[in-house]
């Protein structure tokens, strides 16, 4: 069993920067792939990054490529998402999640969720 909380989200202007975190607590966090998946109201849930359990692999959604970086640090059990220059199109409830095992790209794929944290850009 792997619990995640995200954390990090607010409100910033366009332009700007915010840092999510997400913290597990469970076994063997290193073993698990983490990705990050937003959902922006009336649209369905979409990837944004995907990281594998050693740190050296990522995955980028188009829309976030140059913008956005994850990465993680297993000896404190958590993932982050650096996001820079960001959009009022970046605005969505953001939500960590983990699944053991090498690298996984479709929501229903992974079956540890966070609780989702709000990220709004102004315009």
């Amino acid at each position: 069993q792997v619990q995640l909380v995200e954390s990090g989200g607010g409100l910033v202007q366009a332009g700007g920067s915010l840092r999510l975190s997400c913290a597990a607590s469970g076994r063997a966090f290193s073993a698990c792939a983490m990705g990050w998946f937003r959902q922006a109201p009336g649209l369905e849930r979409e990837i944004v990054a995907v990281i594998n359990g050693n740190g050296d692999n990522t995955y980028y959604a188009d829309s976030v490529k140059g913008r956005f970086s994850i990465s993680r640090d297993n000896a404190k059990n958590t993932a982050y998402l650096q996001m820079n220059s960001l959009k009022p199109e970046d605005t969505a409830v953001y939500y960590c999640a983990a699944k053991y095992g090498r690298w996984y790209l479709r929501d229903y794929e992974y079956n540890y969720w966070g609780q989702g944290t709000q990220v709004t850009v102004s315009s």
